[in-house]
């Protein structure tokens, strides 16, 4: 069997080597590029993000980001954001005051972590969902975090016969989002490509989900 193909969305995000490498040693056939077709096509679309929610969201603009990223997910195309990656999935991120609109798949705010050190620098363990895909057999692993913002609440009110998201939390002055898993669309807050072998193990469930 091919290996699945993953697009890594280069819109001029820092530490997207590193991530094309993961991928990579996950089990991926990577293309780091900006083409809608390439992104339209591949079997996942990994979307990177370091820095501020703002930038970010300036940068993804650029490239004709959140329309492509929006496709995907109409046509329930796998996507997988990182970092800020993460954050701007949300529909608003606040930074020094200032409230700057995201790509809104979810509702919800981003905002500073309520802890006495901040960022949140270093390994940390998480509080995995039950039935997650992507800590399959990593459930009490430690991963890598450099964040000052987050997602602390979920209010996203999901109506069967459509699953259920898979939430997953760690803490740091208080709970916040780790990672979540909502149909086609996953991401994480920590750095997979940072996190050793477990974060290359958590990529490779993510790459056995693209085909099902």
């Amino acid at each position: 069997m091919s290996k699945p193909s993953v697009v890594v969305l280069d819109y001029g995000s820092g530490n997207v080597h590193s991530v094309v490498k993961a991928l990579e040693l996950a089990g991926a056939d990577v293309s780091l590029t900006a083409d809608a077709k390439a992104v339209a096509e591949a079997d996942g679309l990994l979307v990177p993000g370091v820095g501020a929610f703002s930038a970010v969201m300036d940068a993804l603009a650029r490239v004709n980001g959140p329309e492509m990223i929006d496709r995907r997910l109409a046509g329930g195309r796998p996507v997988l954001g990182i970092c800020v990656g993460m954050q701007v999935l949300f529909e608003r991120g606040i930074e020094r005051g200032q409230t700057t609109e995201g790509l809104g798949e979810w509702p919800g705010t981003v905002e500073e972590l309520d802890a006495p050190v901040v960022p949140h620098m270093g390994w940390n363990t998480v509080e995995a969902a039950p039935e997650s895909a992507l800590f399959s057999g990593i459930e009490d692993e430690r991963f890598y975090f450099v964040h000052s913002y987050a997602a602390r609440d979920w209010s996203l009110d999901i109506i069967p016969p459509f699953p259920p998201a898979h939430l997953t939390w760690a803490d740091h002055g208080g709970r916040f989002l780790a990672a979540v898993e909502n149909g086609p669309l996953s991401a994480t807050q920590f750095h997979p490509e940072k996190s050793g072998e477990p974060g290359i193990r958590l990529l490779a469930n993510w790459l056995g989900t693209l085909r099902r």
